[in-house]
């Protein structure tokens, strides 16, 4: 058995498509951040993200846990050309590929970015790696919206689109469970 507790990095204030950006998180919200890293396993294993929001959060929540280094694979959605622009821009701009993208997640992506089902695949690939390589312990992964996302989709077993409604807050932590083949799914978006 394994357990994922996967963080969702503090918030940038960003109003715009943050993806492979590499904006700092505000982390000035001390007693959150010490609740967070209170709530979590005191032995368990951190890794992240290597953008600065998700590798600071686990620098902030750490405490005297094991650090791994930080994994690019682990980073949100490449939003390629809809990068730092507006939803509404976007919107504007190609209204059929923004409604195709966000109503019918799958193979339609942004230009020059990434696809739904790549950035699952990607994901889902470091997470088999970090659960075959530490069976059995408790992991702490600081990523983002879009990484938090494919693997509850994967873990309750649902399409993207469901898998989108679901609401995942900065700071926030999600469990899911990995015994053997089976996953299973704890609290959602929790805020300690």
């Amino acid at each position: 058995m394994t357990r994922l507790h996967l963080v969702r990095h503090g918030p940038t204030h960003a109003k715009t498509m943050v993806g492979w950006s590499d904006l700092p998180a505000d982390l000035s919200d001390t007693k959150a951040i010490a609740r967070l890293s209170a709530h979590l396993p005191a032995d368990a294993v951190v890794i992240s993200s290597d953008l600065k929001r998700a590798a600071d959060t686990a620098t902030a929540i750490q405490g005297n846990r094991q650090r791994l280094p930080h994994h690019m694979d682990l980073r949100e959605i490449n939003f390629g050309t809809w990068e730092m622009r507006a939803f509404a821009e976007i919107e504007a701009e190609d209204p059929e590929l923004c409604f195709a993208y966000w109503d019918n997640p799958g193979e339609v992506r942004p230009p020059s970015g990434e696809s739904w089902n790549q950035v699952r695949a990607r994901v889902d690939a470091v997470i088999d790696a970090l659960i075959a390589g530490h069976t059995g312990s408790d992991l702490i992964v600081v990523a983002h919206f879009g990484v938090i996302l494919t693997q509850l989709q994967r873990a309750l077993d649902v399409d993207a689109q469901q898998a989108f409604s679901h609401r995942i807050d900065n700071l926030s932590v999600t469990d899911i469970t990995r015994r053997r083949n089976r996953w299973t799914v704890g609290r959602i978006n929790h805020r300690p």
